[in-house]
């Protein structure tokens, strides 16, 4: 497994923030080479994406959900990733997001690309773009408030 773990401030409030991140269907917007995500219940969502030229689709469910705090995942089949973001209070107009994901590189590209640094890279520029995204905004697209309790072990 690889790993990668980048952070970002937006100027704007924790709430917003949040509230963005859990409208997984704007991820095209700001995430490079994701082509389309959906929601397919409160838990489960479907990915379709396009890295190097290689088309994949998969389903990642939520783990854990935690308003104003936290979001975690991981796939249930196909591309093996899993991971978590979380939102730190700097002031009432400053978040810090921080995304840290764990994922299994397939084939000689990916794990080329991994060695090369490629998808730290691409979690920076992402997370560069969310910013960029929800600042013009100013607010969110939606929201969904609910919480998802971690699995017990």
């Amino acid at each position: 497994m690889s790993g990668v773990i980048e952070h970002v401030e937006v100027a704007v409030p924790i709430r917003t923030a949040y509230d963005q991140w859990t409208q997984f269907e704007e991820f095209p917007h700001f995430m490079e080479g994701v082509e389309e995500v959906r929601q397919l219940s409160d838990t489960m969502t479907h990915w379709t994406v396009e890295i190097a030229g290689v088309k994949r689709e998969f389903d990642a469910e939520i783990t854990e959900q935690l308003p104003d705090e936290r979001v975690a995942w991981k796939s249930t089949g196909g591309t093996q990733h899993a991971g978590v973001v979380t939102f730190h209070r700097l002031d009432e107009g400053q978040t810090r997001v921080t995304l840290q994901m764990d994922f299994e590189p397939h084939g000689v590209v990916e794990q080329a690309g991994d060695k090369l640094g490629v998808v730290d890279r691409r979690v920076k520029g992402d997370l560069a773009r969310f910013k960029q995204f929800i600042e013009r905004r100013g607010l969110e697209t939606g929201a969904w408030r609910g919480q998802v309790d971690r699995p017990q072990p």
